[in-house]
């Protein structure tokens, strides 16, 4: 059979125009592939051939409840010298592998001081001897800064500890009474904190603080695209969770907010309370307050300590007044609820 040249060219011109569509559209050779099963973060289960880019397949690594962090202290393992001391002693491991869930199918690496962030709570009372052991897990040089009073040998910035099991102990007497953040210092130390290498370290005042519910807000912002400016804002890493998990609290009860600001890229941010206004402690180092309004403005690492009661049961917003921020997940709810009608379980601790 003699083919003429012009079928001969259209045959050419159909086998180019083929693999040329290969070529540009690999998928469709992939189209007889085995599907793959994945479970998104709502649960339903997805078959696909297709190559998987969405994040929500991604797999979280860190368990981190802002509700238990809200109102979780570490007082360390305590004991006492002869002279009647009190010794408290912690372990603090930091990583810097971890992968987190901060909000519905957005995931980040977090850098943790005991898989978490922010790292938990360390709180003495003034003039207790701490020994804080810290190990770093991590792949890079960390450290632990502590804001407060200390020897300069335990200030964590000129004694890097290498990673992969390297250790050092800070040793120094707690003081003075506050709400003090303390932040890994290596640098780039704007990396080291976005990634969230800090926590909260309070000192209580020897004669105690009269009590109360008392609790822990870090505001914290993360850049989940590395443009060096946040993609979300919070109180407690995850982004509107208060709102959707409002905090249960009563009437006529005592509430004391330890609130503390390492927001990063952001020169200010604020705390504004609805219906209320609080009793505000610039950095709690005062046992007397210096304001009493419904909103503080604070730059980076600034804190300080709020105290309130609510008269009237109900629900009553928190948020940054700074619009941009609470549009982004910096927002929550307070539940309160009459006193009078606290279950027998809850008058049961009191």
């Amino acid at each position: 059979m003699k083919f003429s040249r012009s079928t001969i060219m259209f045959l050419l011109l159909s086998l180019v125009v083929v693999f040329s569509a290969i070529a540009i559209f690999p998928i469709f050779s992939d189209a007889e592939s085995e599907p793959k099963t994945f479970v998104t973060h709502s649960g339903a289960v997805v078959r696909t051939t297709g190559e998987v880019i969405d994040p929500l397949y991604t797999v979280s690594t860190v368990e981190f409840d802002p509700m238990e962090y809200l109102r979780e202290f570490n007082y360390g393992k305590v004991s006492q010298l002869s002279d009647g001391t009190t010794v408290r002693e912690y372990t603090i491991i930091a990583e810097d592998d971890k992968i987190m869930e901060v909000s519905p199918g957005v995931f980040y690496n977090v850098w943790t001081f005991n898989g978490t962030v922010p790292g938990p709570t360390i709180r003495a009372t003034e003039g207790d001897l701490l020994k804080i052991t810290f190990i770093n897990n991590g792949s890079k040089e960390h450290t632990m800064h502590f804001h407060g009073i200390h020897p300069a040998g335990m200030d964590g910035v000129f004694e890097p500890v290498g990673g992969n099991g390297g250790r050092f102990v800070y040793e120094f007497e707690a003081g003075p009474v506050g709400v003090h953040p303390y932040h890994c210092h290596v640098m780039p130390l704007e990396e080291h904190i976005v990634h969230g290498l800090y926590g909260v370290f309070i000192v209580d005042p020897k004669e105690e603080r009269p009590q109360a519910d008392e609790m822990v807000m870090v505001l914290n912002g993360l850049d989940t695209d590395f443009d060096t400016e946040n993609n979300f804002y919070a109180a407690n890493t995850i982004p509107f969770y208060y709102q959707h998990h409002p905090i249960q609290i009563h009437t006529d009860e005592l509430i004391r907010v330890y609130v503390v600001n390492m927001v990063e890229f952001d020169p200010i941010n604020n705390f504004h309370l609805h219906g209320n206004l609080y009793k505000y402690y610039p950095t709690g180092t005062d046992l007397v307050p210096s304001f009493y309004t419904d909103m503080v403005t604070m730059s980076q690492t600034e804190r300080g300590i709020m105290e309130f009661e609510y008269d009237f049961p109900g629900k009553y917003l928190f948020h940054a007044h700074k619009v941009e921020f609470s549009e982004k997940g910096w927002i929550g709810i307070f539940l309160v609820s009459d006193s009078t009608e606290k279950t027998p379980e809850e008058s049961s601790y009191e």
